[in-house]
């Protein structure tokens, strides 16, 4: 037991009699059975898309609920569990159902927040897609959150509950490829339109979305198709970009391996970028402080650069031609005083450079999340583990809102390196505040204005404090009549 957790003693000992008293019933149970006591009763939030995968994992539970605000677009998954209440407005389904323990939320990026926040007040456990939340201050507040109501929280990065996070984290912490001060992160996102203007031709709403609970907390504006589904991912007031879509997945390994808080600095360099809109492609450099030594690895000030569109790091020297740069989706390459790791997203397909060099096998000493003895994904189950588990004797899941949350403010913080970058400044950043330190009452921001503007005419600009724009994004004003 000297490195097995509870959680994955769990998973390797279903049979075993030793620690009944803190294993769960769909264990002691025996092979697959579960009491119906024991099914956690769950509640989805946005099921149209990656929503209904996140419940098809959640196995052997009770799916009692079902909310979206698209009727249409949810029909397969409403069929797929047809005893499950169905409602469109998730507020009015946290208040009067009443036999729902847990939710699952995957709406688009601007509606995380509030239903969390409202069922975690109602005691219930939450499990939030990424990123976490559509704003840096909106992150904080679930983190705190989860710390007050004590309630078994799990931010949907899915991979973090692979083996090869831990492995490589392993490689990194063993002093295998020296100090990291430089590291490239790169995703292929967006496969999405993006670098758009808002449309200014009317369509009619369908009769199936409820267009005022999509738009939820953001500013009011008419019903387009180019909205939604999932396009809503290229639009700032619903989404968050290549960077939101993509960052929590691949900058986890980063994260996670070199024990990153707040950065103090970001900058940006884009495509055009507007305010409606974030661009095709861009490229963010965070600067992060020195971290208390591990026994084998000193962590000094460590710069990491995000490209998205298409972009990718310089290549490394030792990779042989011919081979790719991670995967197709994206990748990390860790750059070492002794040595490199490349690999794909969450550790995949690992290379240590040069590759003609022995490399020691390091020891592991981290936990590994064990596969659930009812199947389902692996990540979705270790929430649903800990959310049967007393809050005395519960092991956090692997991304829970205290992990989760600060990585899900680091991502954010690119896209406002992005929309801030006509500052020509590199941005420091007060993580503790949240506040950007070196942007003054009299910076201004310019963007292409539409107001009053028609097909083929040319349209004039518009200048905004950039003060008030950075605190906007940063801590949104939501729309009246939503809150938590």
């Amino acid at each position: 037991m000297n490195h097995l957790s509870r959680r994955a003693f769990i998973g390797r000992s279903a049979a075993t009699a030793v620690g009944l008293t803190i294993l769960p019933g769909h264990v002691v149970s025996g092979f697959g059975h579960i009491p119906p006591s024991d099914k956690l009763n769950i509640a989805g939030i946005g099921i149209g898309g990656k929503g209904a995968v996140n419940l098809r994992n959640m196995k052997g539970q009770n799916i009692v609920a079902l909310c979206d605000v698209d009727w249409d677009y949810a029909a397969p998954v409403f069929k797929e569990y047809p005893k499950a209440g169905k409602w469109k407005d998730y507020r009015r389904m946290i208040e009067e159902q009443k036999d729902i323990d847990a939710c699952m939320i995957a709406t688009p990026d601007h509606t995380h927040t509030i239903p969390a926040m409202l069922a975690m007040q109602a005691g219930k456990h939450v499990y939030v897609q990424k990123p976490l939340t559509h704003s840096v201050w909106e992150s904080r507040q679930l983190t705190l959150a989860a710390k007050k109501y004590n309630l078994a929280t799990q931010m949907g990065i899915e991979g973090h509950s692979n083996d090869n996070v831990r492995k490589v984290a392993e490689y990194i912490w063993n002093g295998t490829i020296g100090e990291i001060r430089k590291v490239h992160t790169w995703t292929n996102r967006p496969i999405w339109p993006q670098g758009l203007d808002r449309p200014a031709e009317k369509a009619e709403i369908p009769e199936t979305l409820e267009w005022d609970l999509f738009l939820g907390p953001a500013p009011w504006r008419p019903y387009h198709p180019a909205y939604t589904p999932w396009n809503w991912r290229g639009w700032w007031d619903f989404g968050t970009g290549a960077l939101g879509d993509m960052g929590c997945h691949v900058l986890d390994l980063v994260f996670y391996s070199l024990k990153l808080g707040y950065p103090v600095a970001v900058e940006a360099s884009s495509s055009p970028v507007n305010n409606e809109s974030p661009p095709i492609a861009s490229q963010i450099e965070y600067t992060f402080p020195a971290r208390k030594d591990l026994p084998k690895l000193a962590m000094p000030e460590v710069k990491v650069t995000w490209s998205d569109g298409g972009l990718l790091p310089p290549r490394p020297e030792e990779l042989p031609d011919g081979e790719s740069l991670g995967s197709p989706g994206g990748g990390n390459l860790f750059i070492g005083t002794k040595g490199k790791i490349i690999c794909s997203n969450y550790g995949g397909d690992y290379k240590l450079l040069p590759q003609d060099r022995e490399f020691p096998e390091p020891e592991e000493t981290v936990d590994r999340i064990p596969d659930h003895p009812l199947g389902g994904g692996r990540h979705e189950m270790d929430w649903v583990r800990a959310c049967k588990e007393s809050p005395e004797n519960r092991s956090d899941p692997c991304a829970s809102f205290d992990y989760s949350g600060p990585l899900s403010e680091m991502v954010l913080m690119g896209n406002l390196a992005i929309r801030l970058q006509q500052l020509n400044r590199k941005l420091k950043w007060d993580g503790g505040n949240m506040k950007i330190t070196n942007i003054g009452a009299e910076d201004k921001l310019r963007y292409r204005s539409q107001a009053g503007s028609s097909a083929g005419s040319r349209r004039g600009w518009q200048e905004v404090s950039a003060l008030d724009s950075a605190n906007e994004w940063i801590n949104h004003t939501y729309r009246e009549g939503w809150a938590f």
